[in-house]
């Protein structure tokens, strides 16, 4: 894995659907933010020193694609 260039400047942002206890998730989600050369970048809001895990937009488009068909609902519950 190579060290990139430090995430502050990233704009990290959240589902609508996290927050706090009533989301059942204890106030936590994962963010995401684009980095500056088009990669997408999560990590988790608890602990975002851990740092973040990086796609690319087309590794991103394909997992999203199997959110919407629902192959990762086992997943949710």
């Amino acid at each position: 894995m190579t060290r990139l260039e430090p995430l502050a400047p990233i704009q990290w942002r959240m589902s609508s659907f996290c927050g706090g206890s009533g989301a059942g998730n204890g106030g936590g989600c994962a963010e995401v933010g684009v980095l500056p050369d088009g990669r997408i970048a999560i990590r988790n809001s608890n602990h975002p020193e851990a740092g973040a895990v990086y796609f690319t937009r087309a590794e991103m488009a394909a997992w999203i694609q199997g959110v919407k068909a629902g192959e990762f609902d086992d997943l949710g519950t």
